[in-house]
């Protein structure tokens, strides 16, 4: 039963709860949930960008962190609101559909399809990139066909069999993070700070806010993938409220950590945020670099090796939520039926297809030099296309409809507005290639959207 007495039937209109619908296994617990969000997320995604960012802010580069935390909040806040009325595989399709009606349903479905088929795409090349580094001999996109092989077989086995492994890949990531911890603060205690110890809340060279929010517009990136935890909310043991604390509490962990990791690697960095804006070249491998130049080469190998590993199991998340967001559109009708189809409660034929377009992109992206630049210009404006339709759908659920309740202000249009505005600001940030393929893919959904009713029009002529 979801909230407010209704049943999954009838939200929406035709959800997991109608006649001959295909259902998912329950078999998730609470911190399988967390495993998956945080695999999704990567615990330590902030190093690619960090030379970028500490740039961008000024050296601010840990507040950029916590406003792009709190940014986020408002998001993980509105899925944790509609998770427990609409507990359904679609997640943000089944959310918008809900709240809105069937063509922004759509839209917010065909949007997320976007980002959730390309961000593992992403995750495998730079897992590719990292093996080969590792091991030169064997090409960088045999490394990322292999990564994506292993990590989809684990999803064919079952999402609890996945849960477990990833679980162990969580773990070490972790562990890596805790050492590097551990020996910068050492380094810190010995040797003193490079900079001042605030300076990566207030900046190195003067605190700018309008700089510090430029960079939270590219920080937001490092959370994709949080709000693949609602796309498990038919699988999850103990109801819809236990997915909802689950994306509240990756949202939380994930930021600390991004904060921690952050304002260590800027106390640690030997040149200023002025040089490295002076010098785009050096951006990426600021984290590296400070930590070779503070604690060695040893920390750099174990870090690299970890980003390896870890990128292949977040590719693992990321299709997962892909295959069930496939299969949720096509349980509605909304995508070919055959997608529907399920294998002991495990989306298998959602899932393989998903696997076949990451393979496609990701091993396209890997044998070309300007590949990786691409795909990572394009994977965000899908995603927060869709937020923004889910923030919507909170005032169209519970203030539109009033299907939850007495109408609580700050909860049900403060917050959904404030989050709203965030995302659409972020879209307005991105770079112009993605503005254009995420216009472009809206165009082609608005299509098949056009096409579809068209069809179901001519179905009820005489």
């Amino acid at each position: 039963m979801a909230a407010s007495g209704t049943t999954d039937d009838e939200v929406g209109g035709g959800g997991p709860a109608a006649s001959g619908a295909p259902g998912l296994r329950r078999t998730l617990g609470f911190r399988d949930l967390v495993v998956y969000g945080l695999l999704f997320i990567a615990p330590m995604a902030p190093v690619g960008v960090f030379g970028a960012l500490d740039a961008r802010s000024h050296g601010a580069v840990a507040l950029v962190y916590v406003v792009a935390t709190v940014a986020m909040g408002f998001t993980a806040y509105s899925y944790a609101q509609m998770v427990r009325v609409v507990p359904q595989a679609g997640s943000v399709f089944a959310y918008a559909r809900a709240g809105l009606g069937e063509a922004p349903g759509f839209v917010a479905g065909w949007m997320a399809m976007l980002d959730y088929l390309l961000i593992p795409a992403v995750a495998y090349l730079f897992s590719g990139i990292a093996m080969h580094a590792l091991v030169p001999s064997v090409s960088q996109w045999v490394w990322t066909a292999l990564a994506v092989v292993v990590t989809t077989l684990l999803n064919l086995w079952g999402v609890r069999a996945a849960a477990r492994v990833g679980f162990v890949v969580l773990a070490m990531e972790i562990v890596v993070l805790l050492v590097f911890v551990v020996a910068a603060v050492v380094v810190l205690a010995r040797d003193g700070a490079q900079r001042d110890l605030w300076s990566p809340f207030a900046g190195d060279t003067g605190f700018a806010f309008g700089a510090v929010l430029g960079a939270v517009s590219v920080a937001v990136l490092s959370y994709l993938g949080f709000d693949a935890i609602a796309s498990f909310a038919e699988e999850v043991t103990g109801g819809s409220a236990k997915v909802a604390r689950a994306v509240l509490v990756c949202l939380v962990v994930a930021g600390a950590l991004f904060v921690a990791q952050t304002y260590l690697a800027a106390l640690l960095q030997p040149v200023s945020s002025a040089e490295l804006a002076a010098e785009p070249g050096r951006q990426g491998s600021a984290f590296y670099d400070a930590v070779d130049a503070s604690v060695g080469t040893w920390l750099h190998d174990l870090v690299a090796v970890s980003k390896a590993i870890g990128a292949a199991f977040a590719a693992l998340a990321g299709q997962a939520a892909a295959g069930r967001l496939l299969f949720a559109m096509a349980r509605d009708r909304r995508l070919p039926r055959v997608l529907a189809r399920t294998g002991d409660g495990t989306p298998r034929v959602a899932l393989s297809v998903a696997a076949v377009i990451t393979l496609v992109a990701a091993v396209w992206a890997a044998r070309r030099d300007d590949g990786l630049d691409h795909l990572v210009s394009v994977v965000d404006v899908g995603a927060l296309t869709a937020f923004t339709l889910l923030h919507t759908s909170v005032v169209g659920w519970f203030v539109v409809q009033r299907r939850g309740g007495p109408v609580v202000w700050w909860r049900h249009v403060l917050l959904p507005v404030l989050g709203a505005g965030v995302t659409v600001a972020v879209i307005v940030e991105a770079s112009r290639t993605a503005q254009v393929v995420g216009a472009t893919w809206l165009v082609v959904g608005l299509v098949v959207l056009w096409a579809q009713r068209g069809r179901a029009r001519s179905s009820l002529r005489p």
